[in-house]
């Protein structure tokens, strides 16, 4: 079965949650690679204390940065491993 695709307005205001239920923050925009298109970065908005304190790298604007290669899945939430990112 083909995977259904998405778009960035449709992730973008995403809230940003660990398989644990932990919140992140919001999903703010989306950073990708220009020369494949691979998705890279979620940059968060509206971080929680929790996120800040998790040493996640920055953007230059100094927005908390998730690896795109830790999100599990999209839909009403955005999904990821947080052990992936620890």
């Amino acid at each position: 079965m083909p995977e259904e695709k998405k778009f960035s307005r449709d992730i973008v205001g995403k809230v940003i949650v660990s398989k644990s239920g932990k919140k992140f923050g919001v999903v703010g925009d989306l950073v990708f690679e220009t020369r494949t298109g691979e998705l890279i970065y979620i940059l968060l908005s509206n971080a929680t204390e929790f996120a800040a304190n998790l040493n996640l790298e920055t953007s230059k604007n100094g927005d908390l940065m998730v690896p795109f290669s830790s999100v599990l899945s999209t839909g009403d939430f955005v999904i990821i491993s947080e052990e992936d990112i620890i």
